[in-house]
């Protein structure tokens, strides 16, 4: 049974190929028969804070949220509109707090115009200078692709004009930014560029430490899939017990389970991805590890479409996910669609996450109009397994 669950990798000519999915979530965690909350039981401690909320008059449509501290205070980056997804009038948002309670009005970091539709990108910073990542769709490309520019700000106030991300050796990044970018121990910079043509997912790394040159892709053989988009999408990562990373994908393949790459030599090549037991919506999810280096996995594990509740799952190895705990129930307290829109739906949309003095912060979108961010104290993360999801 070990065995079963452990990935029997091999290694040849710098490819990695697995025999088992990198990772397995232990059964009986969740219990299908209650989709409200899967059974799970919430994090002491944990609270949720209001970034924006829509009102009529207001943009209505928000979503995309993403987070980054910097110099004390914790920002947040999300795309605005005033009704539909990918609108023309669409803008990247940021707010910022140094309580983790009251955020600040939002402020407008880029906006679309005529033939560039421009959505967030997400953040990185070298402790001193904060990095803005902007996706530019330009309106003419077909199949749906872009590319990625950044601006940097000292203090999070004033901003410099737009540049283009540079690859090592010359030449641009030629797809738009995966906003879940993280450092692996040697400090490289690690996240994942939906490339063009289309969208293809990637994995992407650099040793820049702001991250905003070097950049070179790592070796990554897809999935059979459509033309012009990639079956992996909207990537997040995490470090095995072994220091592997563990890329974590949406799957557009439509399985509702959540696919999985491995590298062993620091992203510059992975295994082909695998189809994994762990539920998904078919939607953005976000990964990384704790302090003690458990790694940890936000989603909507519902398995459909149906994007709650919102759960944090951990495993103590990276290999088996033993405990979860839930952040957001699919009850009567979840918000409703309030505003008409494009592509809208009830549910908590998105999730990202940063770990920060010692909590976890989740900021995602509530029916894609509110944005939101949930803090979890990660002292209360203890004993959530049950029994029968021990490992053997």
């Amino acid at each position: 049974m070990k065995m079963m669950l452990l990935a029997a990798i091999l290694v040849c000519g710098g490819c990695v190929h697995l025999v088992q999915p990198p990772f397995a979530l232990a059964p009986n965690v969740f219990d299908s028969a209650q989709p409200a909350t899967l059974g799970l039981q919430s994090v002491s401690g944990a609270y949720t804070s209001t970034v924006f909320t829509a009102r009529a008059g207001s943009n209505t449509y928000n979503h995309g949220a993403v987070l980054l501290p910097f110099k004390g205070e914790l920002y947040v980056q999300w795309q605005s509109s005033a009704r539909d997804e990918d609108a023309d009038d669409t803008e990247v948002r940021f707010s910022k707090t140094s309580n983790h309670l009251n955020w600040s009005e939002p402020q407008t970091l880029a906006k679309s115009t005529a033939g560039e539709l421009i959505t967030n990108g997400g953040w990185w910073t070298d402790g001193e200078t904060l990095v803005a990542y902007l996706n530019i769709w330009p309106k003419h490309l077909d199949p749906k692709a872009g590319y990625v520019s950044y601006i940097t700000s000292t203090d999070g106030r004033h901003w410099s004009q737009p540049k283009r991300v540079k690859m090592q050796g010359g030449g641009y990044v030629n797809g738009v930014m995966e906003q879940d970018l993280k450092a692996l121990p040697s400090g490289r910079v690690l996240t994942a560029v939906h490339t063009q043509p289309g969208l293809i997912a990637k994995p992407y790394f650099t040793d820049d430490p702001l991250a905003i040159s070097g950049w070179r892709e790592g070796h990554m053989t897809n999935l059979p899939h459509k033309p012009g988009i990639s079956r992996e999408l909207e990537p997040s990562w995490f470090l095995n017990a072994q220091g592997e990373a563990v890329m974590t994908f949406r799957d557009q393949g439509g399985s509702y389970k959540v696919l999985a790459s491995v590298s062993r030599d620091r992203g510059e090549s992975w295994s082909l991805p695998m189809e994994t037991n762990m539920p998904d919506s078919r939607a953005k999810q976000s990964a990384g590890n704790l302090p003690d280096g458990r790694a940890y996995i936000v989603n909507n594990p519902s398995g459909v479409k149906a994007r709650f509740p919102l759960v944090l799952s951990v495993s103590n190895d990276g290999k088996w996910f033993d405990e979860a705990w839930l952040l957001r129930a699919g009850d009567e307290d979840m918000p409703a669609v309030a505003f008409e829109g494009r592509y809208k739906r009830v549910g908590y949309s998105y999730p990202k996450s940063i770990v920060w003095n010692n909590a976890i912060y989740v900021a995602y979108a509530e029916s894609k109009e509110n944005i939101v961010v949930t803090r979890v104290p990660i002292d209360e993360l203890v004993n959530s397994a049950k029994p029968d999801a021990r490992k053997p």
